[in-house]
C-alpha cells in the first residue's frame, strides 16, 4: 500500500482482546475512531479507504464491552438530580462533575432519575437533564452522557411509595395533569425519556396516558405500584415497556395472582412481549436467589440498574435529602441506605453498576456475557437506542470498557474496570500498581 496508506486518522485499532458479541466473548480486534467517536467498520477502512490506525494497543487478553448503561440514577458522589439550587449553573457544574467521575466507574451513558417532587421541582431541574445528544455535543473529555431523564412519580400508589413523600403523589386523568407537573415542554423523549406510574391508580391511565406518552415515544414503566396481574398486563397491552426496580415498592407474587411479576411469563393476549425489568443486584434490596427467578422468567428483558443516591462514592454518615416537600436525613451504612425514623425502609441503593453485574454472576450462574448485556445491549434496547448505544458493532458510539477478569494476588475472580473509552477516546486509565 506504501505511500497510498491514509493516516492521522485518529483511529486506534485495539487488539489481543475479547470482544463481546451477543452472548459470548471473541477474540478479534476492535477499531475506534476518536474523529467521529464511532466503532470503524475495520476491513472496509482497510481495503476500501486505505486507511491504517494511528495507534495500536495491545490489551493483554482483556475484555473489551460496551460502555455500561445505568438507567435509574438518582445521583452519586455528592450530588442528587432531585435538587433545586438559587444558582442552576452550578446544578450545570454539578452535573459535569459528576459525570467525569461516573465515567470512570465504567458507565458511559445513564438516565438520570427525579424522585416525587413538587411541579416547581420537576419544571426548574428537567431541561437540566435532558439527552446530551439534544446539544449534539459529542465531547468525549465531559464524561459520562445523560439519555434523558426518568421521572419516578409522583403518579404512583400511596400504598407503595417506599420513601416517596406521600403528600406529593398524585392522580393522573389525562395529559394535560402531566403537563401541569412536569411542564409541557419537558414532555419529550429528549427531556423526559421514561416515566414511572403505577397504572391501577386510574382507567385513564391505562385507556389514555400510557398510548399518548407513547406515541410521544416516551416510555411508560409500571412501579410503585400496587396492580394486580390483570391490572398490569392491561398497561403492557397498552404501551407500559419496562417495570420499575422489579419486586421493590410493589405487590409481592402471590399465587392465587402473580401481579406485576407475572407479566414476565407472557400475557393473556399474547399481543405483544413482556417487559423489560430493573433488578437492583446490590445484595440488599433482593435476595441472590429472587434475581435468579427473575432472570430465568424472563432472561432477555433483564436490566441491571443501580437505583444509587448521592450517597455512592461517599463514607458512611447522615446526609440531607429533600423529599417532595420535606427535608429528611439518609444514614448510610456500607452499603445500606435508610431513611432516619423510618431505618428498616431501604432508601435507594450507594453501589456501583459492576458491582451488580459481578453479584449477577454469581448468582444466576448465567456467565460474563449475560451479565454484561444487562448493562449494555438490553438497556439499550429497552430505550430505544439498539445500534448506537450497548454494542461494538461498526458506526456506534465508540464507548467502550475494558476489564480484566481475575486478579490472582487478591484472589478474586471479579470483572474490575480498567480503562474507560467515549467517543473512541480513552479518558479513564486504572493506575497500575508499583
Amino acid at each position: 500500500m506504501g505511500s497510498t496508506t491514509k493516516t492521522g486518522n485518529g483511529i486506534t485499532k485495539l487488539t489481543n482482546c475479547r470482544l463481546l458479541r451477543g452472548d459470548e466473548l471473541v477474540w478479534d480486534d476492535l477499531w475506534v475512531s476518536s474523529t467521529t467517536g464511532r466503532i470503524v467498520q475495520s476491513q472496509a477502512a482497510f481495503y476500501d479507504d486505505l486507511i491504517v490506525p494511528n495507534d495500536v494497543i495491545d490489551l493483554g487478553g482483556r475484555i473489551v464491552s460496551p460502555g455500561f448503561i445505568d438507567s435509574q440514577l438518582n445521583g452519586a458522589f455528592g450530588f442528587n438530580f432531585s435538587t433545586v439550587l438559587d444558582d442552576m449553573s452550578l446544578y450545570d457544574q454539578s452535573i459535569r462533575d459528576l459525570n467525569k467521575k461516573l465515567v470512570q466507574t465504567g458507565v458511559t451513558s445513564y438516565v438520570p432519575t427525579v424522585t416525587s417532587q413538587t411541579s416547581a421541582l420537576y419544571q426548574r431541574v428537567l431541561p437540566h437533564l435532558a439527552s446530551s445528544s439534544a446539544s449534539s455535543s459529542r465531547d468525549a473529555s465531559s464524561g459520562a452522557e445523560s439519555l434523558g431523564a426518568h421521572v419516578e412519580g409522583p403518579f404512583l400508589n400511596p400504598l407503595r411509595n417506599g420513601v416517596h413523600n406521600v403528600a406529593v403523589l398524585r392522580r393522573a386523568t389525562s395529559l394535560a395533569d402531566l403537563e401541569s407537573v412536569y411542564g409541557a415542554a419537558n414532555l419529550t423523549p429528549s427531556t423526559i425519556k421514561m416515566i414511572t406510574l403505577a397504572p391501577e391508580l386510574s382507567p385513564e391511565t391505562t385507556k389514555t396516558l400510557i398510548p399518548a406518552l407513547r406515541s410521544r415515544d416516551i416510555i411508560v414503566s409500571i412501579g410503585h405500584s400496587n396492580a394486580t396481574y390483570e391490572e398490569a398486563s392491561a398497561a403492557v397491552s397498552a404501551g407500559a415497556t419496562m417495570i420499575t426496580h422489579l419486586f421493590n415498592a410493589m405487590a409481592p407474587l402471590h399465587h392465587r395472582n402473580p401481579g406485576i411479576f407475572g407479566v414476565l411469563g407472557g400475557l393473556p393476549s399474547h399481543s405483544c412481549p413482556p417487559p423489560y425489568f430493573g433488578i437492583i443486584a446490590d445484595g440488599i434490596h433482593l435476595h441472590p436467589t429472587t434475581t435468579k427467578i427473575a432472570f430465568n422468567a424472563h432472561p432477555d428483558g433483564l436490566v441491571l440498574v443501580t437505583d444509587a443516591m448521592h450517597m455512592a462514592g461517599l463514607p458512611d454518615g447522615r446526609y440531607p435529602w429533600r423529599n417532595g416537600t420535606d427535608d429528611n436525613w439518609i444514614l448510610k451504612r456500607g452499603a445500606v441506605l435508610v431513611l432516619e425514623g423510618r431505618e428498616t425502609t431501604i432508601a435507594g441503593s450507594s453501589t456501583l453498576l459492576i458491582n451488580c453485574v459481578n453479584n449477577f454472576v454469581k448468582w444466576t450462574g448465567a456467565g460474563v456475557p449475560r451479565a454484561l448485556g444487562a448493562v449494555t445491549a438490553t438497556p439499550a434496547a429497552m430505550l430505544g437506542l439498539s445500534g448506537k448505544k450497548g454494542t461494538l458493532e461498526p458506526g456506534a458510539d465508540a464507548d467502550l470498557v475494558v476489564l480484566s477478569d481475575g486478579d490472582e494476588e487478591n484472589g478474586t475472580t471479579d470483572l474490575a474496570v480498567d480503562e474507560v473509552w467515549k467517543f473512541g477516546v480513552r479518558v479513564f486509565q486504572k493506575r497500575k500498581k508499583a
